[in-house]
């Protein structure tokens, strides 16, 4: 099984995990030990399960305004603990590969691989709720049969991302390809590049 195919495994089941509980504040345990790749793959869905519910949440029209704005801090958290967990994901590629030496012709890819398993992390969870729609007994023939068309090219899309996966770290193991991790410095997390927030010092 290569590298890809067993973290979209590692992604389903923490999908599958999360919908156990199918609440935002859950902790659910991470079965893999600390300190493994796998414990940091399933981790990271996990996170993406989570925003994704809140993401959900937040989009209720009658959301009360606080909540609403407690709930948008708590996204913006979110999504820096997902940039952490791609930038410690990419650590582990850098640690992997630092014996490799590039042959002089060698690309670099438009992202690195763990930007990559981030989307591959995001398809497990648009497949299984488009599965959850294909399956929903109170919806339309037509919103069944949107849906099925929609889970046919995630399910396409799924397959060739992680050939496209496999084919670069492929590369950069053989030294056709190198990767640099260009660390996302969001500004607006920033108090100190962050206008809003510099100005209130």
């Amino acid at each position: 099984m290569s590298f890809s195919e067993k973290s979209y495994q590692i992604f389903c089941q923490s999908t599958e995990d999360y919908h156990k509980y199918d609440d935002v504040d859950a902790l659910v345990p991470n079965p893999y030990a600390e300190g493994t790749i796998e414990h940091v793959l399933y981790a990271k869905n996990m996170v993406d399960a989570v925003q994704w519910h809140l993401e959900d949440i937040i989009r209720d029209p009658e959301i009360d305004p606080v909540a609403a704005l407690a709930l948008k801090r708590r996204i913006d958290r979110s999504n820096q603990v997902r940039t952490d967990m791609v930038e410690e994901l990419d650590t582990y590629f850098l640690e992997k590969y630092a014996g490799v030496k590039p042959a002089a012709d060698a690309t670099i890819n438009t992202e690195s691989p763990a930007w990559a398993f981030d989307r591959l992390s995001i398809l497990a969870l648009k497949i299984y709720h488009m599965l959850r729609e294909v399956e929903r007994t109170d919806a339309s023939e037509a919103h069944i049969a949107k849906c099925k068309a929609k889970l046919a090219v995630l399910t396409e899309q799924r397959a060739d991302l992680c050939g496209a996966i496999d084919t670069l770290l492929d590369d950069i193991e053989a030294g056709r390809k190198y990767m640099k991790v260009y660390r996302q410095m969001k500004m607006y997390n920033d108090a100190d590049t962050n206008p809003v927030l510099y100005a209130k010092k």
